[in-house]
């Protein structure tokens, strides 16, 4: 089995190879115009949109891992352009089902006889993924659906995740080194996220669990779990049918209020994330749906994930401080978690908070502001840019997908205003507030103390100041290598400088001109390193020194 997987995997990696080839060509030109040489060249929006539909066509050749793979990185905006998600955007996970004779031997290796086990089965699927697909049938004279691993899809994602990860140190190559990092960790989150949704044991515990921090809530449905239907490949559910939740004209001819909907939704949501520690992570429209009774209806748990206490907590201060519009808060929640690099451009980022949260709010913005907020971030963002760890990869894809999903139920839908009356019902606010509270007090008793020592030793220095006695110990840090290079400038600038006036003066006698065309040779390697050192792209650039996270850090030491 593993020589089989890796034989694949060979195979599928020189296919992803001579698919991607075009886009690695073009990639690489963008950095050296002439491959090995060359300026880099200015790609502009139709030329992004062109590659996002040539890469959205290769995913679909590739087949189901890389399609998943798309999805992914269609919320990933820290890794892939606008223009890459827009179109990525668009990529479903709708492939033709299995025949029935393969689906078959997969439900009876697992279960036994269909007959035996099932009162019914209608062999025609109700939906078919890359991953599996779904039947239904009857059990124990309930209608249930029965959810199958496509037949064969071990050997398969096995071999594309190899390949995947052998492909990584290509496409680093090509990418910008900031983004680098989002990419690895994606890799990982990725490996694990769809291993995670091919086991449908897991999936059916993640359910459970789920469904029972649900019970008491009417406005949501969880369909059971039936265990002795069940098994690694096969997952038997309750069938709840419904309207499907993106269908706003069937569901309010049906009596539902779309913005009710999308307020239980987000706060189905908040409660997962931040209360439960345990939510479903793909909440696309096809996996939900509206009863009759207009609660909503969860379909599929495969994609799910669990959130540690640390996070839940920074996501609530994370709120709070969107909440009240506290951008500095804001950002160092950001900060915290590992989403924002703490060497940002603060004062970027807080134009780019505000421009967010002011959408979110649904206000009025004039575009002359928008536009240079933009330009701001297009020439700050990729040299610091966002990041997202492991463990917040798939919130956002959550926060990304639900957000698609209540705009289209309601266009004006408020996600601060919902969110702010969540965390202050739960007591969140009181919470904040008596950690602010603490904070306060800890700064009061730091002044006080301050206020009882500064004194004596201020006096000190100035009677050292009065005796011409005070002395001063400098260390300038240069952690960015600014000086280095600022030295090494002015050494090629002497020395070419030296080297031309020697072949000038060197010219001037009739007998030597041969020599000053040597000196000048032997002085030729100066101008092109002193050229060089001036067309870095990244020239040169100290690191921010006093941002608020660092003098935290620098306080604590």
């Amino acid at each position: 089995m593993v020589t089989l997987v890796n034989l694949k995997a060979y195979w599928r990696f020189l296919v992803t190879i001579r698919q991607f080839s075009p886009l690695i060509v073009a990639y690489w030109r963008d950095r050296k115009r002439f491959f090995l040489f060359g300026s880099g060249r200015d790609v502009g929006p139709e030329t992004q949109q062109e590659r996002a539909e040539t890469l959205l066509d290769i995913l679909l050749t590739l087949g189901p891992t890389f399609i998943k793979l798309g999805q992914l990185l269609s919320t990933r905006p820290d890794i892939l352009p606008p223009a890459y998600i827009d179109v990525l955007s668009r990529l479903q996970d709708d492939v033709p089902p299995a025949p029935w004779a393969e689906s078959k031997e997969v439900i009876e290796a697992d279960l036994g006889s269909i007959e035996e086990t099932f009162d019914d089965f209608d062999t025609e699927p109700i939906s078919g993924a890359s991953l599996g697909q779904v039947y239904t049938a009857t059990y124990d004279g309930d209608p249930v659906a029965v959810k199958i691993r496509r037949p064969g899809i071990e050997a398969l994602v096995e071999a594309d995740l190899r390949v995947v990860k052998w492909s990584l140190p290509v496409v680093k190559r090509v990418i910008g080194e900031g983004r680098a990092f989002s990419l690895e960790n994606l890799a990982d989150e990725f490996a694990k996220t769809i291993r995670q949704e091919m086991d449908y044991r897991r999936e059916r515990e993640m359910l459970e669990e789920i469904r029972d921090n649900f019970t008491d809530d009417e406005a949501i449905r969880i369909p059971n779990a039936y265990p002795t239907a069940s098994g690694p490949r096969v997952l038997t559910m309750q069938y709840i049918p419904g309207t499907k939740i993106n269908d706003v004209d069937q569901l309010e001819a049906e009596g539902h209020d779309p913005t009710a909907l999308a307020t239980a939704l987000q706060r189905a949501y908040l409660q997962m994330i931040i209360d439960d520690g345990v939510f479903h992570a793909d909440p696309h429209p096809g996996n939900l749906a509206v009863d009759d009774d207009g609660a909503i209806v969860f379909y599929d748990f495969g994609m799910s994930g669990r959130v540690d206490p640390f996070i839940q907590g920074k996501i609530v201060d994370f709120y709070v401080a969107v909440a009240s519009q506290d951008i500095d808060a804001i950002l160092d929640t950001l900060v915290d978690m590992g989403t924002l690099s703490p060497e940002a451009d603060r004062e970027v980022m807080g134009d780019v908070m505000e421009l967010a949260i002011a959408d979110a709010r649904g206000e009025d913005i004039e575009q002359y502001r928008v536009n240079q907020i933009i330009q701001q971030v297009e020439s700050t963002i990729y040299e610091f840019p966002l990041r997202l760890p492991r463990n917040l990869a798939l919130v956002l894809r959550v926060a990304t997908v639900v957000e698609g999903v209540c705009v289209t139920l309601d266009p004006e839908f408020d996600f601060i205003a919902t969110a702010t009356d969540y965390l202050r019902e739960q007591g969140y606010y009181e919470e904040t507030a008596r950690d602010l509270a603490r904070d306060a007090g800890q700064q009061v008793q730091d002044t006080a103390e301050a206020l009882v020592t500064v004194p004596p030793k201020l006096d000190s220095v100035l009677d050292r100041a009065q005796r011409d006695d005070l002395q001063f110990t400098i260390v300038l840090e240069d952690d960015t290598g600014v000086l280095d290079k600022l030295a090494l400038r002015i050494a090629f600038s002497v020395l070419l400088a030296v080297g031309v006036l020697s072949a000038t003066i060197l010219y001037s006698f009739q007998d030597a001109w041969q020599l000053s065309a040597v000196v000048l040779a032997l002085s030729s390697p100066l101008a092109v390193a002193l050229y060089r050192s001036f067309r870095e792209k990244k020239g040169i650039r100290a690191q921010p020194q006093f941002t608020r996270q660092q003098m935290r850090q620098r306080r604590e030491d």
